[in-house]
């Protein structure tokens, strides 16, 4: 059956690899695809490829309405409101109601790891999200995925310059993921033709503590790194004298305390599963992106 799929924050790095892989992998006709985005601008390179792009504003219900009409199966990715608490929740919220109203059958969500129990500052905006899913009466899909890998790519180099890791994550255990393996793991969640329930960790192939994290990196890049143990408080006191606002001083410590209390030690078989292919590991991905360590 033909099913029209759509995919938000399709202009987003995320977003696009998944508009990739539904074509590309999955063969769906850009003629079933319809991306979301604020910015329809950027995706002009799609429209030439026959791809729908409408403007959806998460914050403008009238936007949302329009752009899910004729909508099979939504792709929510989650957004980067994180400035101030409640926004994204609500902005989660608008996008539930509006797939209701215009008879969306399935909705894909990009979560996190344990929302229910973690520290994490924007944790409570995936637990909401998850329970509007769950209360909505349609079908739904969380997808909760691990920190990205590609991340290390930017928290390394500094790390390297100083020589020390400075972390309160203690021997808490987590398993990074890359993008692209999140990618290609919400494509197939969203070109599936399954309904009804289920949820799903997105996770790399190994879980691994700080220390040995920075073990691997440093074997791969040829520098030392020494890890630095500290508590959440003097892990905050650094960033705040390193003049970072308040609300990002809270998130890196809430971090680093969802792997210390164990939240984010989770390890899936998920990508595999959903895609046929396993995911990349940190020390592959590492050796590929060795330049920019």
């Amino acid at each position: 059956m033909a099913q029209t799929l759509f995919v938000s924050g399709a202009a987003g790095h995320l977003g696009q690899r998944v508009l990739t892989h539904l074509v590309d992998r999955h063969q769906v006709s850009p003629a079933a695809i319809v991306a979301g985005t604020r910015n329809p601008g950027k995706l002009d390179p799609w429209v030439a490829k026959g791809v729908t792009v409408r403007n959806a504003d998460f914050e403008d219900p009238a936007s949302l309405a329009a752009a899910l009409n004729g909508v099979d199966r939504m792709l929510l990715i989650s957004t980067d409101a994180i400035d101030r608490p409640g926004r994204r929740l609500a902005q989660h919220k608008a996008a539930i109601e509006a797939a209701k109203h215009a008879g969306v059958r399935q909705v894909i969500y990009t979560s996190m790891p344990n929302p229910e129990r973690s520290p994490v500052t924007f944790a409570s905006d995936h637990l909401g999200t998850e329970r509007a899913l769950e209360a909505s009466g349609l079908g739904w899909t969380i997808l909760r995925m691990s920190w990205y890998m590609d991340g290390l790519l930017g928290a390394l180099p500094p790390i390297f310059a100083s020589g020390q890791w400075i972390t309160a994550a203690g021997d808490g255990k987590l398993s990074h993921v890359t993008r692209e393996d999140c990618a290609r793991a919400a494509a197939a969640a969203l070109a599936s033709e399954k309904a009804g329930n289920a949820r799903y960790d997105i996770t790399g192939p190994e879980k691994y503590t700080t220390a040995e994290l920075a073990a691997k990196a440093s074997r791969i890049a040829g520098k030392p790194i020494e890890v630095v143990q500290v508590s959440s408080e003097e892990l905050a006191k650094g960033k705040r004298a390193a003049g970072l606002p308040e609300f990002v001083v809270a998130l890196i410590a809430s971090i680093d305390a969802h792997a210390r209390t164990g939240c984010a030690d989770v390890l899936s078989d998920a990508v595999l599963t959903l895609t046929g292919k396993a995911p990349r590991s940190v020390s592959d991905f590492l050796a590929a992106n060795k330049a920019a360590l």
